[in-house]
């Protein structure tokens, strides 16, 4: 049935039936028409934030958490600008993003008229895809595209610009996109449910899965890498089993340290950024590299040293959903286009390989991993705070369902090599390096899952680029704990500066608040400590709350990273 309606009401209404629950966004004055159609519609609920960069992040977070396109409405120019940042960290994480920007009027277009910029050419680079919604009769069709684009193949962020005039525009529509039938719905939006099944992949060739299987049973040294976009529960089920059957060390890409089980026999540790050098030596002198789902990219690689590019010394199997990505960057031995989940199950479906020869090479990964994620005995730090010892305890003693999220900076290092992620979708963390995310991540995943703990670690600088969203914390209560790692300075700028030009640092200083105080005036429990026990203590006592809560906790800025460990 068609119904005559603006165009922002029919953007509402097939949002809706998509299945959307929510979206992140600040208002602005190109789509009052879209937010007029909101004043009536229980659902979509919108989450007011503070600025499109912390709205863009929350959008983000939603899509990597649950697997479904989380969506951000923003204002033309200065709004759109904002909200790249997510966009950037949806793009290089592999994350289903959509991005609404309100545009000038039609007959503005080209003028440079006020806060004008042509968003199809701004965000081109950055996104899947880039349009201009011209007629509102057109809107069912360019959604549910950018639905099926954001979340087929490589995950990744579309970005529509709706004119102000077209959402103002009357039009008859017919409704498609029925969620309660799946014609086009977006499966576990607002909810979860695309974390636990996905959207599912391509299957792969069953010769392709035979070769792959005797390649493996060929090596010496085999290791498998889980990564990627288009992850989802029932991947981490089939990869850890396959792993297991197969008797093959397993380390995770860059931030995706909750795909496999860090407790599981198998699990050899996590690529990237401050990596255990005895992982990194492994996965240079591995003979068989089984690859799924990661696009493995400059961190997991070691800066393309690890594994070289564009051809590897080790034999490559590269198993990805999106054939564009099989072969772009690496030269596989043997690509494969396949979901993780659907090329696992299919492998496990074959005789396993007699893994006798490298039983020892697992075991020693598995002796390596563990011991890196020992806090080792020592004096006490310079401060009284033990991240190490703290945040390892912190994980012990808490549910193992609790979400972590995080930022960008080195005191990411102590949370990725102490904390032990036990189940898929407890770690958000953007694979871009963008600092600020820690604050609006944990917000979403609050909202997405309210029965969870949630847990946010952010350093003194990467919090304050968005700590304003503490209002958004408050105004939607999302019981989040927010952690202020706080050393008064950029510390992995100031840890590279001193590498590379010991005893100049420059720029890196910083002048903070006071964090209790700030967070208090927002209405959120806050508290500093400086003892390991406190620490904990207030964390446990913060997450039990189910309120807003901020610990500060002040470091010495002289412990940029934590001890390395040995490599023999």
């Amino acid at each position: 049935m068609s119904i005559p309606r603006p165009g922002g009401r029919i953007l509402v209404d097939q949002l809706r039936r998509h299945g959307v629950a929510r979206v992140f966004g600040v208002p602005g004055e190109s789509y009052l028409a879209l937010l007029d159609a909101l004043y009536d519609a229980p659902q979509p609920e919108f989450i007011v934030c503070r600025m499109e960069a912390g709205a863009a992040n929350m959008a983000c977070a939603h899509g990597q958490l649950t697997g479904s396109p989380g969506i951000c409405i923003v204002t033309r120019g200065p709004g759109a600008a904002h909200a790249a940042v997510g966009v950037h960290t949806a793009r290089q994480g592999s994350v289903p993003m959509i991005l609404l920007v309100g545009q000038v009027p039609r007959g503005h277009r080209d003028r440079e008229a006020f806060q004008e910029v042509d968003i199809e050419a701004m965000f081109t680079p950055l996104a899947k895809w880039t349009a201009t919604i011209d007629d509102p009769a057109r809107i069912p069709e360019y959604l549910a595209r950018a639905v099926r684009v954001a979340t087929a193949g490589r995950p990744g962020p579309v970005v529509l610009a709706l004119p102000e005039d077209m959402l103002e525009q009357t039009a008859e529509v017919a409704e498609t996109g029925d969620a309660a039938h799946g014609d086009g719905a977006v499966a576990g939006s607002g909810n979860g449910a695309g974390a636990a099944g996905g959207r599912g992949g391509p299957a792969p060739a069953p010769a392709a899965v035979a070769r792959a299987r005797d390649l493996v049973a060929g090596a010496q040294r085999p290791l498998m890498i889980a990564g990627g976009g288009g992850w989802s529960a029932a991947a981490t089920e089939n990869v850890t089993a396959l792993a297991q059957s197969w008797s093959l060390p397993v380390a995770t890409a860059f931030r995706c340290q909750d795909y496999i089980d860090n407790r599981a026999p198998v699990y050899a540790g996590a690529l990237g950024l401050g990596m255990d050098p005895r992982l990194a030596r492994r996965a240079a002198d591995a003979d068989v590299l089984l690859v799924i789902g990661a696009r493995l990219d400059e961190p997991t690689t070691g800066g393309y040293t690890v594994i070289e590019a564009p051809r590897p010394h080790q034999a490559l199997i590269h198993v990805h959903a999106d054939p564009d990505e099989v072969g772009a960057v690496f030269q596989p031995a043997l690509g494969i286009v396949a979901g993780a989940t659907e090329f696992a199950a299919a492998a496990l479906a074959l005789e396993a390989p007699a893994s006798a020869r490298w039983a020892d090479w697992t075991r020693a990964a598995g002796e390596d991993v563990r011991a890196f994620k020992r806090p080792s005995a020592g004096p006490a730090p310079v401060g009284g705070i033990d991240l190490a010892a703290g945040i390892a305890e912190l994980c012990a003693s808490v549910d193992q369902g609790t979400i972590v999220t995080n930022g960008a900076g080195n005191y990411t290092l102590w949370a990725h090599r102490y904390w032990t992620f036990a189940r898929y979708g407890t770690q958000l963390g953007p694979v871009s390096g963008a600092m600020g995310y820690g604050v609006p991540a944990g917000i979403a995943a609050k909202l997405a899952h309210p029965d969870r703990p949630v847990l946010s670690f952010n350093g003194d600088g990467c919090f304050l680029m968005c700590g304003q969203e503490l209002a958004t914390a408050v105004r939607h209560r999302a019981g989040v704990v927010f952690v202020v790692i706080d050393n008064g300075s950029y510390g992995t700028i100031r840890m590279h500066q001193e590498r590379r030009y010991p005893g100049r640092p420059v720029a890196t200083d910083l002048v903070n608040p006071d964090f209790v105080a700030y967070a208090r005036s927002f209405g959120v429990d806050a508290t500093s400590v400086t003892d390991t026990g406190a620490f904990v203590t207030a964390v446990r006592s913060g997450l039990a709350a189910g309120r807003p809560a901020l610990i500060h906790v002040p470091v010495s800025p002289d412990v940029l990273t934590p001890p390395r460990a040995d490599p023999s």
